[in-house]
């Protein structure tokens, strides 16, 4: 895939939550939530600040991410589910 975010945009795949409770409770597709977790899969340069200097992105590509409930556009490439979102819409990275 051939897709470079511009700005301080960021391309991330959700990842998937887990399907059983840890008390053993099977949970069905109708009551999952949306993850809020993710995988940046690609970064553009940076926001241009009001003194026309770039500033640095602090994620990388391969970063699990915390991300907004609502967060970003939903986009379909390749038959594949990403997100495009801002940088700011991005609450942590997962170590």
């Amino acid at each position: 895939m051939k897709l470079k975010p511009l700005n301080d945009r960021v391309l991330v795949k959700r990842l998937e939550e887990e399907l059983v409770t840890k008390g053993g409770i099977i949970i069905p597709d109708s009551a999952k939530e949306k993850p809020m977790r993710g995988e940046v899969i690609a970064v553009g340069p940076g926001k241009i600040g009001d003194d026309g200097k770039r500033a640095k992105m602090s994620v990388e590509n391969g970063d699990k991410v915390l991300f907004n409930k609502y967060a970003g556009t939903e986009l379909k490439i390749d038959g594949e589910e990403f997100l495009m979102m801002r940088e700011d819409d991005i609450l942590a990275v997962i170590d």
